[in-house]
């Protein structure tokens, strides 16, 4: 396992330059003047290196080799994310125990402050206080939630979250969530508890993480049915998830007839490949310039008002 050090290689003028270069003609390829991604990684260093470790030793909830693309300090993440045109993003942290959201959420409240560019994020889990410290969140200004299934392991449903699913949807607040069974299945994972809590919340701005891979279809199906929920496109389509959770092609009508309900997702800095990738894969859809810019950019400046 590689261990964390006091401070993460930088990466050489010639390999910064050539990874923004390929984002850059992307965009100009495109027609996309900038890019906003709704599916980005910052954290406390102390938890960001425990991530890093998880991945490292292809933990259970993993179970393949996941060399991190963009393992820097966290200054050069944020240039490189800027240097390729992003001008809004996220800082997605999740609680993988109790008693950690709200401190996580405090230093998501700081970081945004530094970084007025990122869309300042919090986080939850079922636990005593979380309607508590979710109504301090919405009071501070947050834009998006983060919400992890998976690592968590907790059912969405849970009576402890009743009264924070419900200010969610009051405030129209979007959640981005991980709630698919990839790329290993979780207690909870899946659509069906999904759909119970749409049919409780049926206001609830969900954004599905990953496209809900491996079952895209029946979270396509949920975005069929209520308006509120959103699809990212984080590390679907791309070489490396392929052979674990491959899309269907019958699903290309589908993902174009959506297409204002899908927003693009990186994963940054947490990627097996680099950035570009996962905007290729994206286009290699062939769905068109349109449908791409509106992924790319459109779709989240409408959702976050940007």
């Amino acid at each position: 396992m590689c261990e964390p050090n006091d401070s993460e290689p930088t990466p050489s003028d010639d390999d910064r330059r050539s990874d923004v270069d390929a984002v850059t003609r992307f965009r100009t390829d495109h027609g996309l003047e900038r890019i906003i991604d709704v599916h980005t990684h910052f954290m406390p260093k102390s938890v960001m290196d425990k991530v890093w470790a998880y991945f490292d030793s292809a933990g259970p909830l993993t179970g393949v080799a996941w060399p991190i693309q963009y393992r820097h300090d966290e200054d050069v993440r944020l240039d490189r994310l800027r240097s390729y045109g992003v001008y809004a993003f996220t800082s997605m942290i999740y609680p993988h125990k109790p008693d950690m959201a709200a401190w996580l959420n405090q230093w998501a409240v700081e970081f945004a402050a530094r970084n007025p560019d990122c869309l300042h994020t919090s986080t939850f889990c079922p636990e005593p206080g979380a309607a508590g410290y979710v109504a301090d969140s919405l009071a501070a200004g947050t834009r998006v939630f983060k919400s992890h299934i998976q690592v968590g392991d907790y059912d969405p449903n849970d009576p402890l979250l009743d009264g924070v699913w419900g200010q969610i949807q009051d405030a129209g607040v979007p959640v981005v969530i991980h709630c698919g069974s990839g790329p290993a299945p979780g207690r909870f994972t899946g659509p069906d508890r999904i759909e119970s809590l749409m049919a409780r919340y049926p206001r609830l701005p969900l954004i599905i993480a990953h496209m809900g891979m491996p079952e895209y279809a029946p979270f396509l199906d949920l975005a069929d049915r209520y308006e509120s929920v959103m699809l990212d496109t984080t590390m679907a389509f791309t070489d490396f998830i392929g052979d674990m959770a491959p899309s269907d092609p019958a699903d290309s009508r589908r993902l174009r007839d959506l297409g204002d309900r899908i927003l693009f997702g990186s994963d940054f800095p947490n990627i097996p490949y680099p950035y570009v990738h996962a905007l290729d894969a994206v286009a290699r859809l062939g769905l068109g310039d349109d449908w791409i810019r509106g992924v790319c950019h459109h779709n989240a400046a409408r959702v976050f008002g940007l």
